[in-house]
């Protein structure tokens, strides 16, 4: 069987960058040690060569990359109110990253860290990373290996944690799609969801615990709507949904389709996900194939447990144990309709 190839793209800042380039029938996919980073995603379908996630041309920006661009974030993807949290009667003090709460897992969180990386197949990869007891005030070590594997016109992204002792773990892949390739903003991609709520936020953009009913917002995808036609007015998306707990999990829970007709489906086990038009997303260098990176120019659908789910006990728990791992897997699957 034959193996994919990794690309050494220097030394910078201390870090030896690597790139996996992985490939089946129908789609190319890149991983990058640092952030465990998907850098691309393609379809070869069609006549068809389309990048479908946005990303840098040079691989070297992802050292920075405040937009956290195709990243695995984590240990807890999304904010922690006041960056801290009781777990076993004592109080847990995190490394704060936005005014004073903690956004994806502190400054030094899995998305700005060096993985180890390996090629399975021509069409699969693992990355791994020991995070020690204490990064970013976590309690325990926890062992990370995310395994990314294509099917012809399918991306799964497997994401398993063991852990030393109790301690929170809730991780999410941070891509922005756009189905059309990039050079055009996202308001005609319609999106459907299988959810009827969504998290309520405080203040400070972090979960108050109230859980909403999506029908009083203007952000309710379940029949399927254009970004444009729910939010005309171009003010931004950024929402966790809550997926309908009857739902069967082996069936897609979102659908995201491009105004020509490509679709992306996402199958998750995931109780939520957040959604977010890249409002926020910062000028950045270059993007690849000639891309625009900048507000609305992708989407980000984001599985994960419920943010700030450690100070919100009503919440699913996201406390995970040295007898059951993590484990999250996540499915993309791409086609005409």
């Amino acid at each position: 069987m034959s193996m994919a190839q990794i690309v050494n793209h220097g030394l910078h800042q201390g870090h030896i960058l690597k790139e996996v380039c992985l490939r089946s029938d129908r789609l190319s996919l890149s991983l990058l040690n640092f952030g465990a980073v998907t850098r691309d995603l393609r379809l070869h379908d069609q006549g068809e060569d389309r990048s479908l996630v946005l990303g840098f041309r040079n691989p070297a920006d992802y050292l920075t990359n405040p937009g956290y661009m195709g990243v695995i974030a984590g240990r807890v993807a999304g904010r922690i109110k006041n960056a801290r949290f009781a777990l076993d009667g004592q109080m847990v003090r995190l490394a704060e990253n936005e005014g004073g709460n903690q956004l994806h897992g502190g400054p030094a969180g899995l998305s700005h860290v060096l993985w180890g990386i390996e090629p399975l197949t021509s069409a699969s990869a693992r990355l791994t990373y020991h995070s020690p007891e204490g990064e970013n005030g976590y309690p325990g070590a926890v062992d990370f290996t995310v395994t990314v594997t294509l099917d012809e016109f399918s991306v799964e992204y497997e994401m398993i944690a063991s852990v030393s002792q109790p301690t929170p773990i809730s991780l999410a892949q941070h891509s922005y799609y756009n189905l059309s390739g990039g050079q055009q903003a996202i308001w005609d991609h319609r999106l459907q969801v299988d959810a009827t709520g969504y998290l309520v936020l405080d203040d400070t953009n972090v979960p108050n615990g109230t859980i909403a009913d999506l029908s009083d917002t203007g952000f309710d995808f379940r029949l399927g709507r254009s970004f444009g036609e729910l939010d005309p007015e171009h003010q931004g998306c950024d929402i966790n949904l809550v997926f309908d707990t009857d739902r069967t999990q082996a069936l897609p829970a979102a659908k995201l389709t491009a105004p020509d007709g490509l679709q992306m489906t996402v199958t998750t086990d995931q109780p939520g996900a957040q959604i977010y038009t890249a409002g926020g997303l910062p000028a950045q260098p270059e993007g690849h194939s000639g891309q625009i990176l900048g507000p609305a120019m992708g989407v980000c659908f984001e599985p994960q447990g419920f943010p700030n789910a450690v100070n919100q006990p009503d919440f699913p728990s996201v406390i995970v144990s040295p007898d059951v791992p993590y484990v999250q897997k996540l499915r993309l699957d791409f086609g005409w309709i």
